[in-house]
């Protein structure tokens, strides 16, 4: 089977199409093509709390371009899912209505909890000791979900209106900091040695510029010193000099912000970072959809 995968980010949009591979014990995939547009649908819906006729105009052609892709590759099924900037956007739900219309895919809206059960299905924890306590942190454009993790199953769950967007447009309010602060302190203080599992474009990132082994966890003084270093250069060098791309030089920063935060404040050490991400949770659960059929 062939499934396609769509998570439209406050940051970018995602594509993976992904083809699955049946064996006797269990029903895994392997990466078959993979785009990201970054459209950066945040700048517009978390502050005017509208996305503008550009931008809506620039997810529809991207999702006819995902559609003609799909129809190519023979995609047998597939999910779309949009979360942050969509769900306060007061035009999401006619925005769905159009690329319906215009592009020919079904759209759905996540809630925050959605969104977290969703990249929990990525099983990025699965080659982890499962006798071990993880705090899996998600950082996106508009929106962090944590997940509490205690001998391989999850225990609670919260998604919090702070990203990275948010943070750059000055979108993120103390409050919910403080909200976030007090989750952590409530849920994760009876666990002793928690241990991090970070998804998200910028952690991928971070841990590439690291230059650690695969598998290998960061440390937060690692994490620590990466967010200092890059916080002397300018965006400009972060560009030219780090050879960042533009969408990712800027957002980068307050990704690093975020994760030190959260360990920070959850007494944590180290983070794994396996490569996933949304849509990898997106096709595991088209794959546990269909096993179920």
């Amino acid at each position: 089977m062939r499934y396609a995968a769509i998570d439209i980010g406050s940051n970018a949009v995602r594509l993976l199409i992904a083809d699955t591979i049946e064996k006797p014990e269990e029903i895994s995939f392997k990466k078959n093509t993979m785009l990201r547009v970054p459209l950066r649908l945040g700048e517009d819906a978390f502050v005017e709390r509208v996305i503008s006729k550009s931008k809506a105009d620039e997810l529809v052609k991207t999702m006819q371009a995902f559609k003609n892709l799909m129809d190519v590759f023979h995609v047998d099924d597939y999910l779309a899912c949009a979360t942050s900037a969509m769900r306060e956007a007061t035009n999401g739900q006619d925005l769905v209505k159009r690329i319906k219309q215009e592009a020919g895919l079904t759209l759905e809206i996540v809630e925050g909890q959605r969104e977290a059960h969703i990249i929990y299905s990525s099983h990025a924890n699965d080659q982890l000791d499962k006798r071990k306590n993880y705090l899996y942190i998600d950082v996106g454009g508009g929106s962090t979900e944590l997940s509490l993790f205690s001998d391989g199953q999850p225990e609670d769950s919260h998604s919090f209106n702070i990203g990275t967007i948010r943070i750059l447009d000055k979108q993120d309010k103390p409050e919910t900091w403080e909200d976030m602060k007090q989750w952590i302190r409530t849920h994760c203080k009876d666990y002793k040695s928690l241990v991090a599992i970070g998804t998200g474009g910028n952690i991928n990132k971070l841990f590439r510029m690291s230059e650690l082994k695969e598998g290998a966890p960061l440390t937060f003084p690692k994490l620590q010193s990466m967010y200092n270093s890059l916080s002397a250069y300018s965006l400009h060098d972060r560009i030219s000099v780090l050879g960042l791309n533009p969408d990712r030089a800027d957002v980068i920063i307050p990704a690093c912000q975020i994760y030190l935060t959260v360990m920070k404040w959850a007494d944590i050490k180290q983070v794994y970072v396996p490569k996933v991400g949304m849509v990898d949770g997106i096709i595991q659960s088209l794959i546990e959809k269909h096993q179920q059929a």
